[in-house]
């Protein structure tokens, strides 16, 4: 046990090490937090566009690059993605890595988001448009008023399992240097030569921050399930 201890010692608290994982731990929120906003926005606009034309044959050019930046983020590693933008797309100019971080997930998260909203909106009876037209409403309205309310709900529980997912891809920003959570234990890792207890670490950190969010999102679920019930 003591062995143990001071091995806990000369790992996390000889050199304050443990301050790469707080850091590490504080950008990944970060870069989590502001890709989840960007991929929702995103992601509801393209579902929009997607959906209307699906419903209406409307929006041909827009659905045509919707389409197309579908296909080639859902089909390309994150990974790759994230290279592209920081090495090719901002290779001339000075900038933030969190910023290339946040950009690029954000992108990523977009496409996921977007198919999942379509699948709600998509869910709805024909018969609520026709309920819109009925009250007067045009479909822009009818679809910000009333299928909009209705599919979101439906896809809450989706929406956050995704933002689980994106929390766990953000492990690889440490590709651009970027002092995320698992690149602070690889730090950690290279200046002690230790790789057991901080790679350990890493993985207990995301495991409580993902349980957490897991149950959060179960008890969305449960809400969800006894306000349809009601």
């Amino acid at each position: 046990m003591s062995e143990f201890m001071d091995k806990l010692h000369s790992t996390f608290v000889e050199g304050d090490r443990w301050k790469y994982l707080t850091n590490g731990l504080k950008n990944t929120l970060i870069i989590t937090f502001f890709a989840v906003i960007l991929g929702m926005v995103l992601g509801f606009l393209i579902a929009i566009v997607r959906s209307s034309h699906d419903k209406t044959g409307k929006m041909k050019i827009l659905n045509f690059f919707a389409k197309i930046y579908l296909t080639v983020i859902r089909g390309t590693p994150v990974m790759v993605q994230l290279l592209i933008i920081y090495y090719v797309i901002f290779a001339s100019v000075r900038i933030d890595k969190m910023f290339v971080g946040i950009l690029a997930f954000g992108l990523n998260s977009a496409a996921y988001v977007a198919e999942i909203v379509r699948s709600g909106i998509m869910s709805i009876d024909n018969g609520q448009f026709e309920a819109g037209a009925s009250l007067g409403l045009n479909y822009r309205k009818t679809m910000f008023y009333i299928i909009m309310p209705q599919a979101f709900k439906n896809v809450l529980p989706a929406l956050g399992n995704e933002c689980i997912v994106l929390l766990k891809e953000t492990s690889v920003a440490g590709y651009i240097a970027l002092e995320d959570l698992t690149k602070g234990g690889d730090i950690i890792r290279s200046v002690t030569y230790e790789a057991f207890l901080p790679l350990i670490a890493v993985a207990l950190i995301y495991l409580v921050i993902v349980m957490f969010m897991t149950y959060l999102v179960s008890r969305l679920e449960r809400r969800l399930a006894k306000s349809d019930r009601g």
